[in-house]
């Protein structure tokens, strides 16, 4: 079943959805032996009439009654005048997401969104993100008209993503009158319904008296003991037992005398129900008997025009067929959709029938539906459970889907890519390449151990070199993230291996070199870029081209010749797109050129860089790009001066991460953004956690990850006023550069500024006139940059106490985007001009206080009034909401003030998200600080909130 097929339909009527689920009479016969559980039922009805919403998870086997349950409390609802949508899972529905849930929100006459609506939704980017946030709110609109019921039956079928909605939705919603009752066939004490918070009905087997109350109903009589003892190896399940009977009184085994029902011959239960139910196939025409058998392997559902081709007749050839079946209570026609009677029908016919024949019938079946038209993902369920070992085509289809669903589904591309990697044969040309994919998608999956076996195991086998050496870059491409040491070592490993080919050479190469630069290795990386421009040339792969020369790029930035990086992944982004692959999620994305332009005083540039590349990546549904582009975006955020919104991106990103399982290299950028924001603000728990975070990343193998951990410590003991610890820190930081020199410091061209300053403060100057050096040498190399020859000026005026130099610095800095980096230089200049220019001196203090202001820098606003204060000049601290400290509407930011009033129109959290070109998690982080500063807990009270304040 699909969300775009047909959708279930709401309730009409209170037993019509499952009326083609259990026989004929039992809609209109007592319910029996359910007297408690209708209770719970009814009470649960009556609290939800009073506004107080709740779930009920009803359990049970097979033929228990959970369907007549549904039927029940659908029933009762709708007398009640209640809103009621119902849906249910389907054998085999597990690779479409959130199909059951949304065909039951897509029924009845008032659906709570379009079809259209929820297509759009179903191709974006973060699917299930934005699926459940719709769902949560529009479940929440209609909730706050009139109360609703959300009916699921057979969630042993549904796939794993309606799951989660289900086991997340009515905890999100438990304070809406919504009422959720669901039902499966898993016991209590196993399988994934632990994890449903909510009120639980087992299905216990029917007790003697209500066995015998039920068959009573069925066969208008009392029956006897030996009737009853018969009956009673029915399990007491009430479907299996009404069959039971209804079959026994058809073919004569009971008989009616005086108002008793008497058993006229005993036998086995099994053997008489499938004889029932083969006595009603034997009475068919062939074709209709075939048709039931063809339809009964194929599922629950039929497609006739599947059903005709496979037994080589016109769809018009089979309506008389089917008509005949329908007619013998073998078929169903529910809701415009033909159906197998119910499932112990499919059951019974399939009992006679070799489990080869079933899978070869369901695989001729996939064929079929993929000749008429069937995307692959929706025969891959199918698919994978009846192909054979061997089945080639089925290897190439399963690999298919695995790739096409990975981005949306990686629990289901997991099973896919695994599926396939059983039916190859050790000698499929594909099996190398096959595990290798299914390792990468493990890991993105979160399945680190499962990957790394799967590799540890293969590299155990007998590998050909060319196998091992794919085995070993997927290991790479998995220790990535977590240590960049282990890439390289597994590409070295593989590099190593004989007889490779040039395109596995050349990628190899180029992984190597992409792990290398997070290892600081620049001239290392150098040369492995060159080796792998050279293979890639004698291969003719454009891909693997382009991905080493966006890895050149960044080493000519790391050489301090800016120029040369931007030509240099202009071309790599040129190749890419001559080769078809800019946007593939393997090549290295050029987010690091939209920091480079706010590292060169441009951040408004770099915002937009990197606001084109999130629409594109988002458009695309590429989450790993999606991700790095953002954590970049939290960067130039703090570069821009916007330290609530830096804060609040990076917050995301670092959920994202989480999210994902990456690891301590792919958060750097990320945790330090959070701690310089936390340390402009004067934030102590956010410094706490900055501390915190530095320390475990000075321990990182990674060198480039270590320098980092230890400016940022650097950075904390010098807000500390400890200059101690601050030079030990900071050393470590700017440690190995080229000729013994000092390297430049590891994120921003203006903290060799900071550097200077907390050299001098510590009475180091030799160290601080060799990082002077530094960014002199940086500026001269790039004349194409001036912000750089600023910062040049701002570290000489320092290291001179040059009044002149720091004004001209300052003055220098006004024609760039970077705001913080300016009052620093305003407020040294006015510092130095105290002496002797006491009105130049406020001036250029009062600018450099309120840019800190307006930036949210409160602790260093604070330290520009204290100087101020020496100067003879009192000003007032004004509040600043970037802190997130204050509260009210003056607390809320630019943009969690557009983000509220976006909400209080009616906008979902995806719609703000279009609209302000933001991620899911950041709209997220929005309102959760919005929510926290005005006091709210719903979007109902904030949109009361936004009304009142905006008259």
């Amino acid at each position: 079943m699909s969300c775009n097929g047909t959708a279930a339909t709401a309730f009409s009527a209170p037993s019509a959805y499952m009326r083609h689920r259990t026989p004929d009479a039992a809609p209109t016969l007592p319910l029996r032996g359910r007297e408690a559980e209708m209770l719970l039922l009814r009470d649960r009805l009556r609290t939800l009439a009073q506004g107080q919403g709740g779930a009920v998870l009803i359990e049970g086997p097979p033929g228990a009654g959970k369907s007549r349950l549904l039927a029940e409390v659908s029933g009762l609802a709708l007398t009640a005048g209640l809103r009621v949508h119902a849906g249910a899972g389907v054998p085999g529905g597990h690779a479409v997401p959130f199909a059951p849930l949304l065909d039951a929100l897509l029924s009845g006459s008032a659906p709570l969104m379009t079809r259209d609506r929820l297509l759009t939704l179903s191709e974006a980017a973060d699917q299930r993100f934005w699926l459940l946030q719709e769902l949560q709110h529009e479940l929440e609109q209609a909730a706050s008209a009139a109360p609703v019921v959300i009916v699921m039956d057979d969630l042993q079928w549904c796939d794993e993503a309606t799951h989660s909605a289900l086991r997340t939705l009515p905890t999100r919603l438990s304070g809406r009158p919504i009422l959720w009752v669901m039902a499966t066939r898993e016991h209590p004490h196993t399988g994934r319904a632990r994890a449903w918070p909510m009120d639980r009905i087992i299905l216990r087997p029917l007790s003697a008296a209500a066995v015998a109350l039920l068959a009573q109903d069925v066969l208008q009589a009392v029956a006897e003991p030996a009737l009853l003892e018969l009956a009673g190896k029915a399990d007491g399940r009430p479907l299996f037992l009404v069959e039971l009977l209804n079959g026994m009184r058809e073919e004569g085994a009971i008989t009616i005398k005086k108002g008793m029902a008497h058993l006229r011959a005993a036998g086995r239960i099994p053997m008489r129900f499938r004889s029932s139910v083969r006595h009603r196939l034997d009475q068919l025409s062939p074709l209709a008997r075939d048709s039931v058998r063809f339809a009964a392997m194929l599922g629950r559902d039929i497609d006739v025009e599947v059903l005709a081709e496979l037994l080589r007749c016109s769809p018009v050839e089979l309506m008389a067929p089917l008509q005949e079946a329908l007619h013998a209570d073998l078929l169903t026609d529910a809701d415009g959709r033909l159906t197998l009677r119910h499932d112990l029908i499919r059951e019974a016919v399939q009992v006679g029938v070799p489990a080869a024949v079933k899978n070869l019938v369901r695989r001729q079946a996939v064929d079929v539906r993929l000749r008429r038209g069937a995307a692959v993902m929706e025969v891959a369920a199918d698919l994978a459970e009846v192909a054979q070992p061997g089945d080639h085509e089925a290897v190439s289809l399963l690999r298919r889907a695995a790739t096409d669903v990975a981005p949306t589904s990686p629990a289901t591309a997991v099973a896919l890519s695994s599926r396939a990697l059983e039916l190859a044969p050790a000698d499929h040309a594909d099996r190398p390449a096959l595990v290798a994919e299914t390792i990468i998608l493990l890991w993105l999956n979160g399945h680190d151990v499962e990957a790394r076996t799967m590799a540890d195991n293969a590299l155990a086998g007998l590998l050909e070199p060319e196998a091992e050496a794919q085995v070993r870059y997927s290991l790479a491409r998995m220790s990535s993230q977590r240590s960049s040491t282990e890439a390289v070592r597994q590409c070295r490993l593989a590099l190593a291996l004989p007889g490779l080919s040039p395109a596995t050479r050349a990628k190899l190469l180029a992984l190597q070199a992409l792990a290398m630069i997070v290892t600081d290795d620049v001239e290392e990386t150098a040369r492995v870029v060159e080796s792998a421009l050279r293979t890639a040339a004698s291969c003719g792969s454009r891909a693997i081209e382009a991905t080493a020369i966006a890895v050149e790029a960044t080493v000519a930035f790391h050489r301090m010749d800016w120029q040369r990086a931007i030509d240099r992944q202009d071309e790599a982004v040129r190749l890419a797109t001559d080769a078809g692959i800019l946007h593939s999620l393997w090549v290295p994305e050029s987010c690091w050129k939209s920091s480079l332009w706010s590292s060169a005083g441009e951040s408004l540039r770099g915002l937009e860089e990197v606001d084109a590349g999130l629409r594109e990546a988002r458009s695309r549904g590429q989450a790993n790009a999606v991700d790095v582009w953002s954590m970049h975006r939290a960067r130039i955020l703090l570069d821009a001066g916007r330290l609530a919104d830096a804060r609040t991106q990076a917050e995301a990103v670092l959920a994202m991460v989480e999210d994902r399982g990456a690891g301590s290299g792919a958060d750097v950028t990320a945790l330090s953004t959070l701690g310089r924001a936390a340390l402009y603000s004067g934030d102590r728990q956010g410094i706490a956690r900055f501390v915190a975070d530095g320390r475990r990343m000075m321990r990182d193998e990674a060198r480039f990850v270590a320098r980092t951990g230890a400016w940022m410590l650097a950075l904390a003991a010098d807000g500390e006023n400890d200059p101690a610890h601050t030079m030990k820190y900071a050393t470590a930081a700017v440690a190995a550069g080229p000729g013994g020199r000092p390297a430049a410091t590891p994120l921003d061209p203006a903290d060799d500024v900071v550097f200077v300053r907390m050299a001098l403060r510590a009475g180091e100057r030799g160290v601080a006139a060799d990082m002077v050096q530094v960014a002199e040498d940086r500026a001269e190399r790039n004349p194409g940059f001036p912000f750089l020859a600023a910062i040049a000026a701002h570290a000489r005026g320092l290291m001179d106490d040059d009044a002149a130099l720091l004004v001209r610095a300052a003055e220098q800095l006004a024609d760039f985007s970077r705001p913080i980096v300016r009052a620093s230089a305003l407020e040294d200049a006015g510092r130095t001009l105290t002496a002797t220019d006491r009105k130049a001196a406020v001036d250029h203090l009062d600018t450099a206080l309120e840019l800190y202001v307006q930036a949210g820098a409160l602790r260093d606003a604070a330290r520009g009034r204290r100087r101020l204060r020496d100067a003879g000049i009192r000003r007032r601290g004004r509040r600043s909401s970037a802190s997130g400290a204050t509260h009210g509407w003056d607390g809320l930011t630019a943009s969690e003030l557009q983000v509220v009033r976006l909400v209080a129109q009616g906008a979902t959290n995806r719609q703000v998200a279009e609209r302000l070109f933001l991620s899911p998690h950041t709209v997220n982080t929005h309102l959760r600080h919005a929510y926290t500063k005005l006091d709210v807990n719903s979007r109902v009270e904030l949109t009361r909130l936004v009304v009142e304040h905006d008259g």
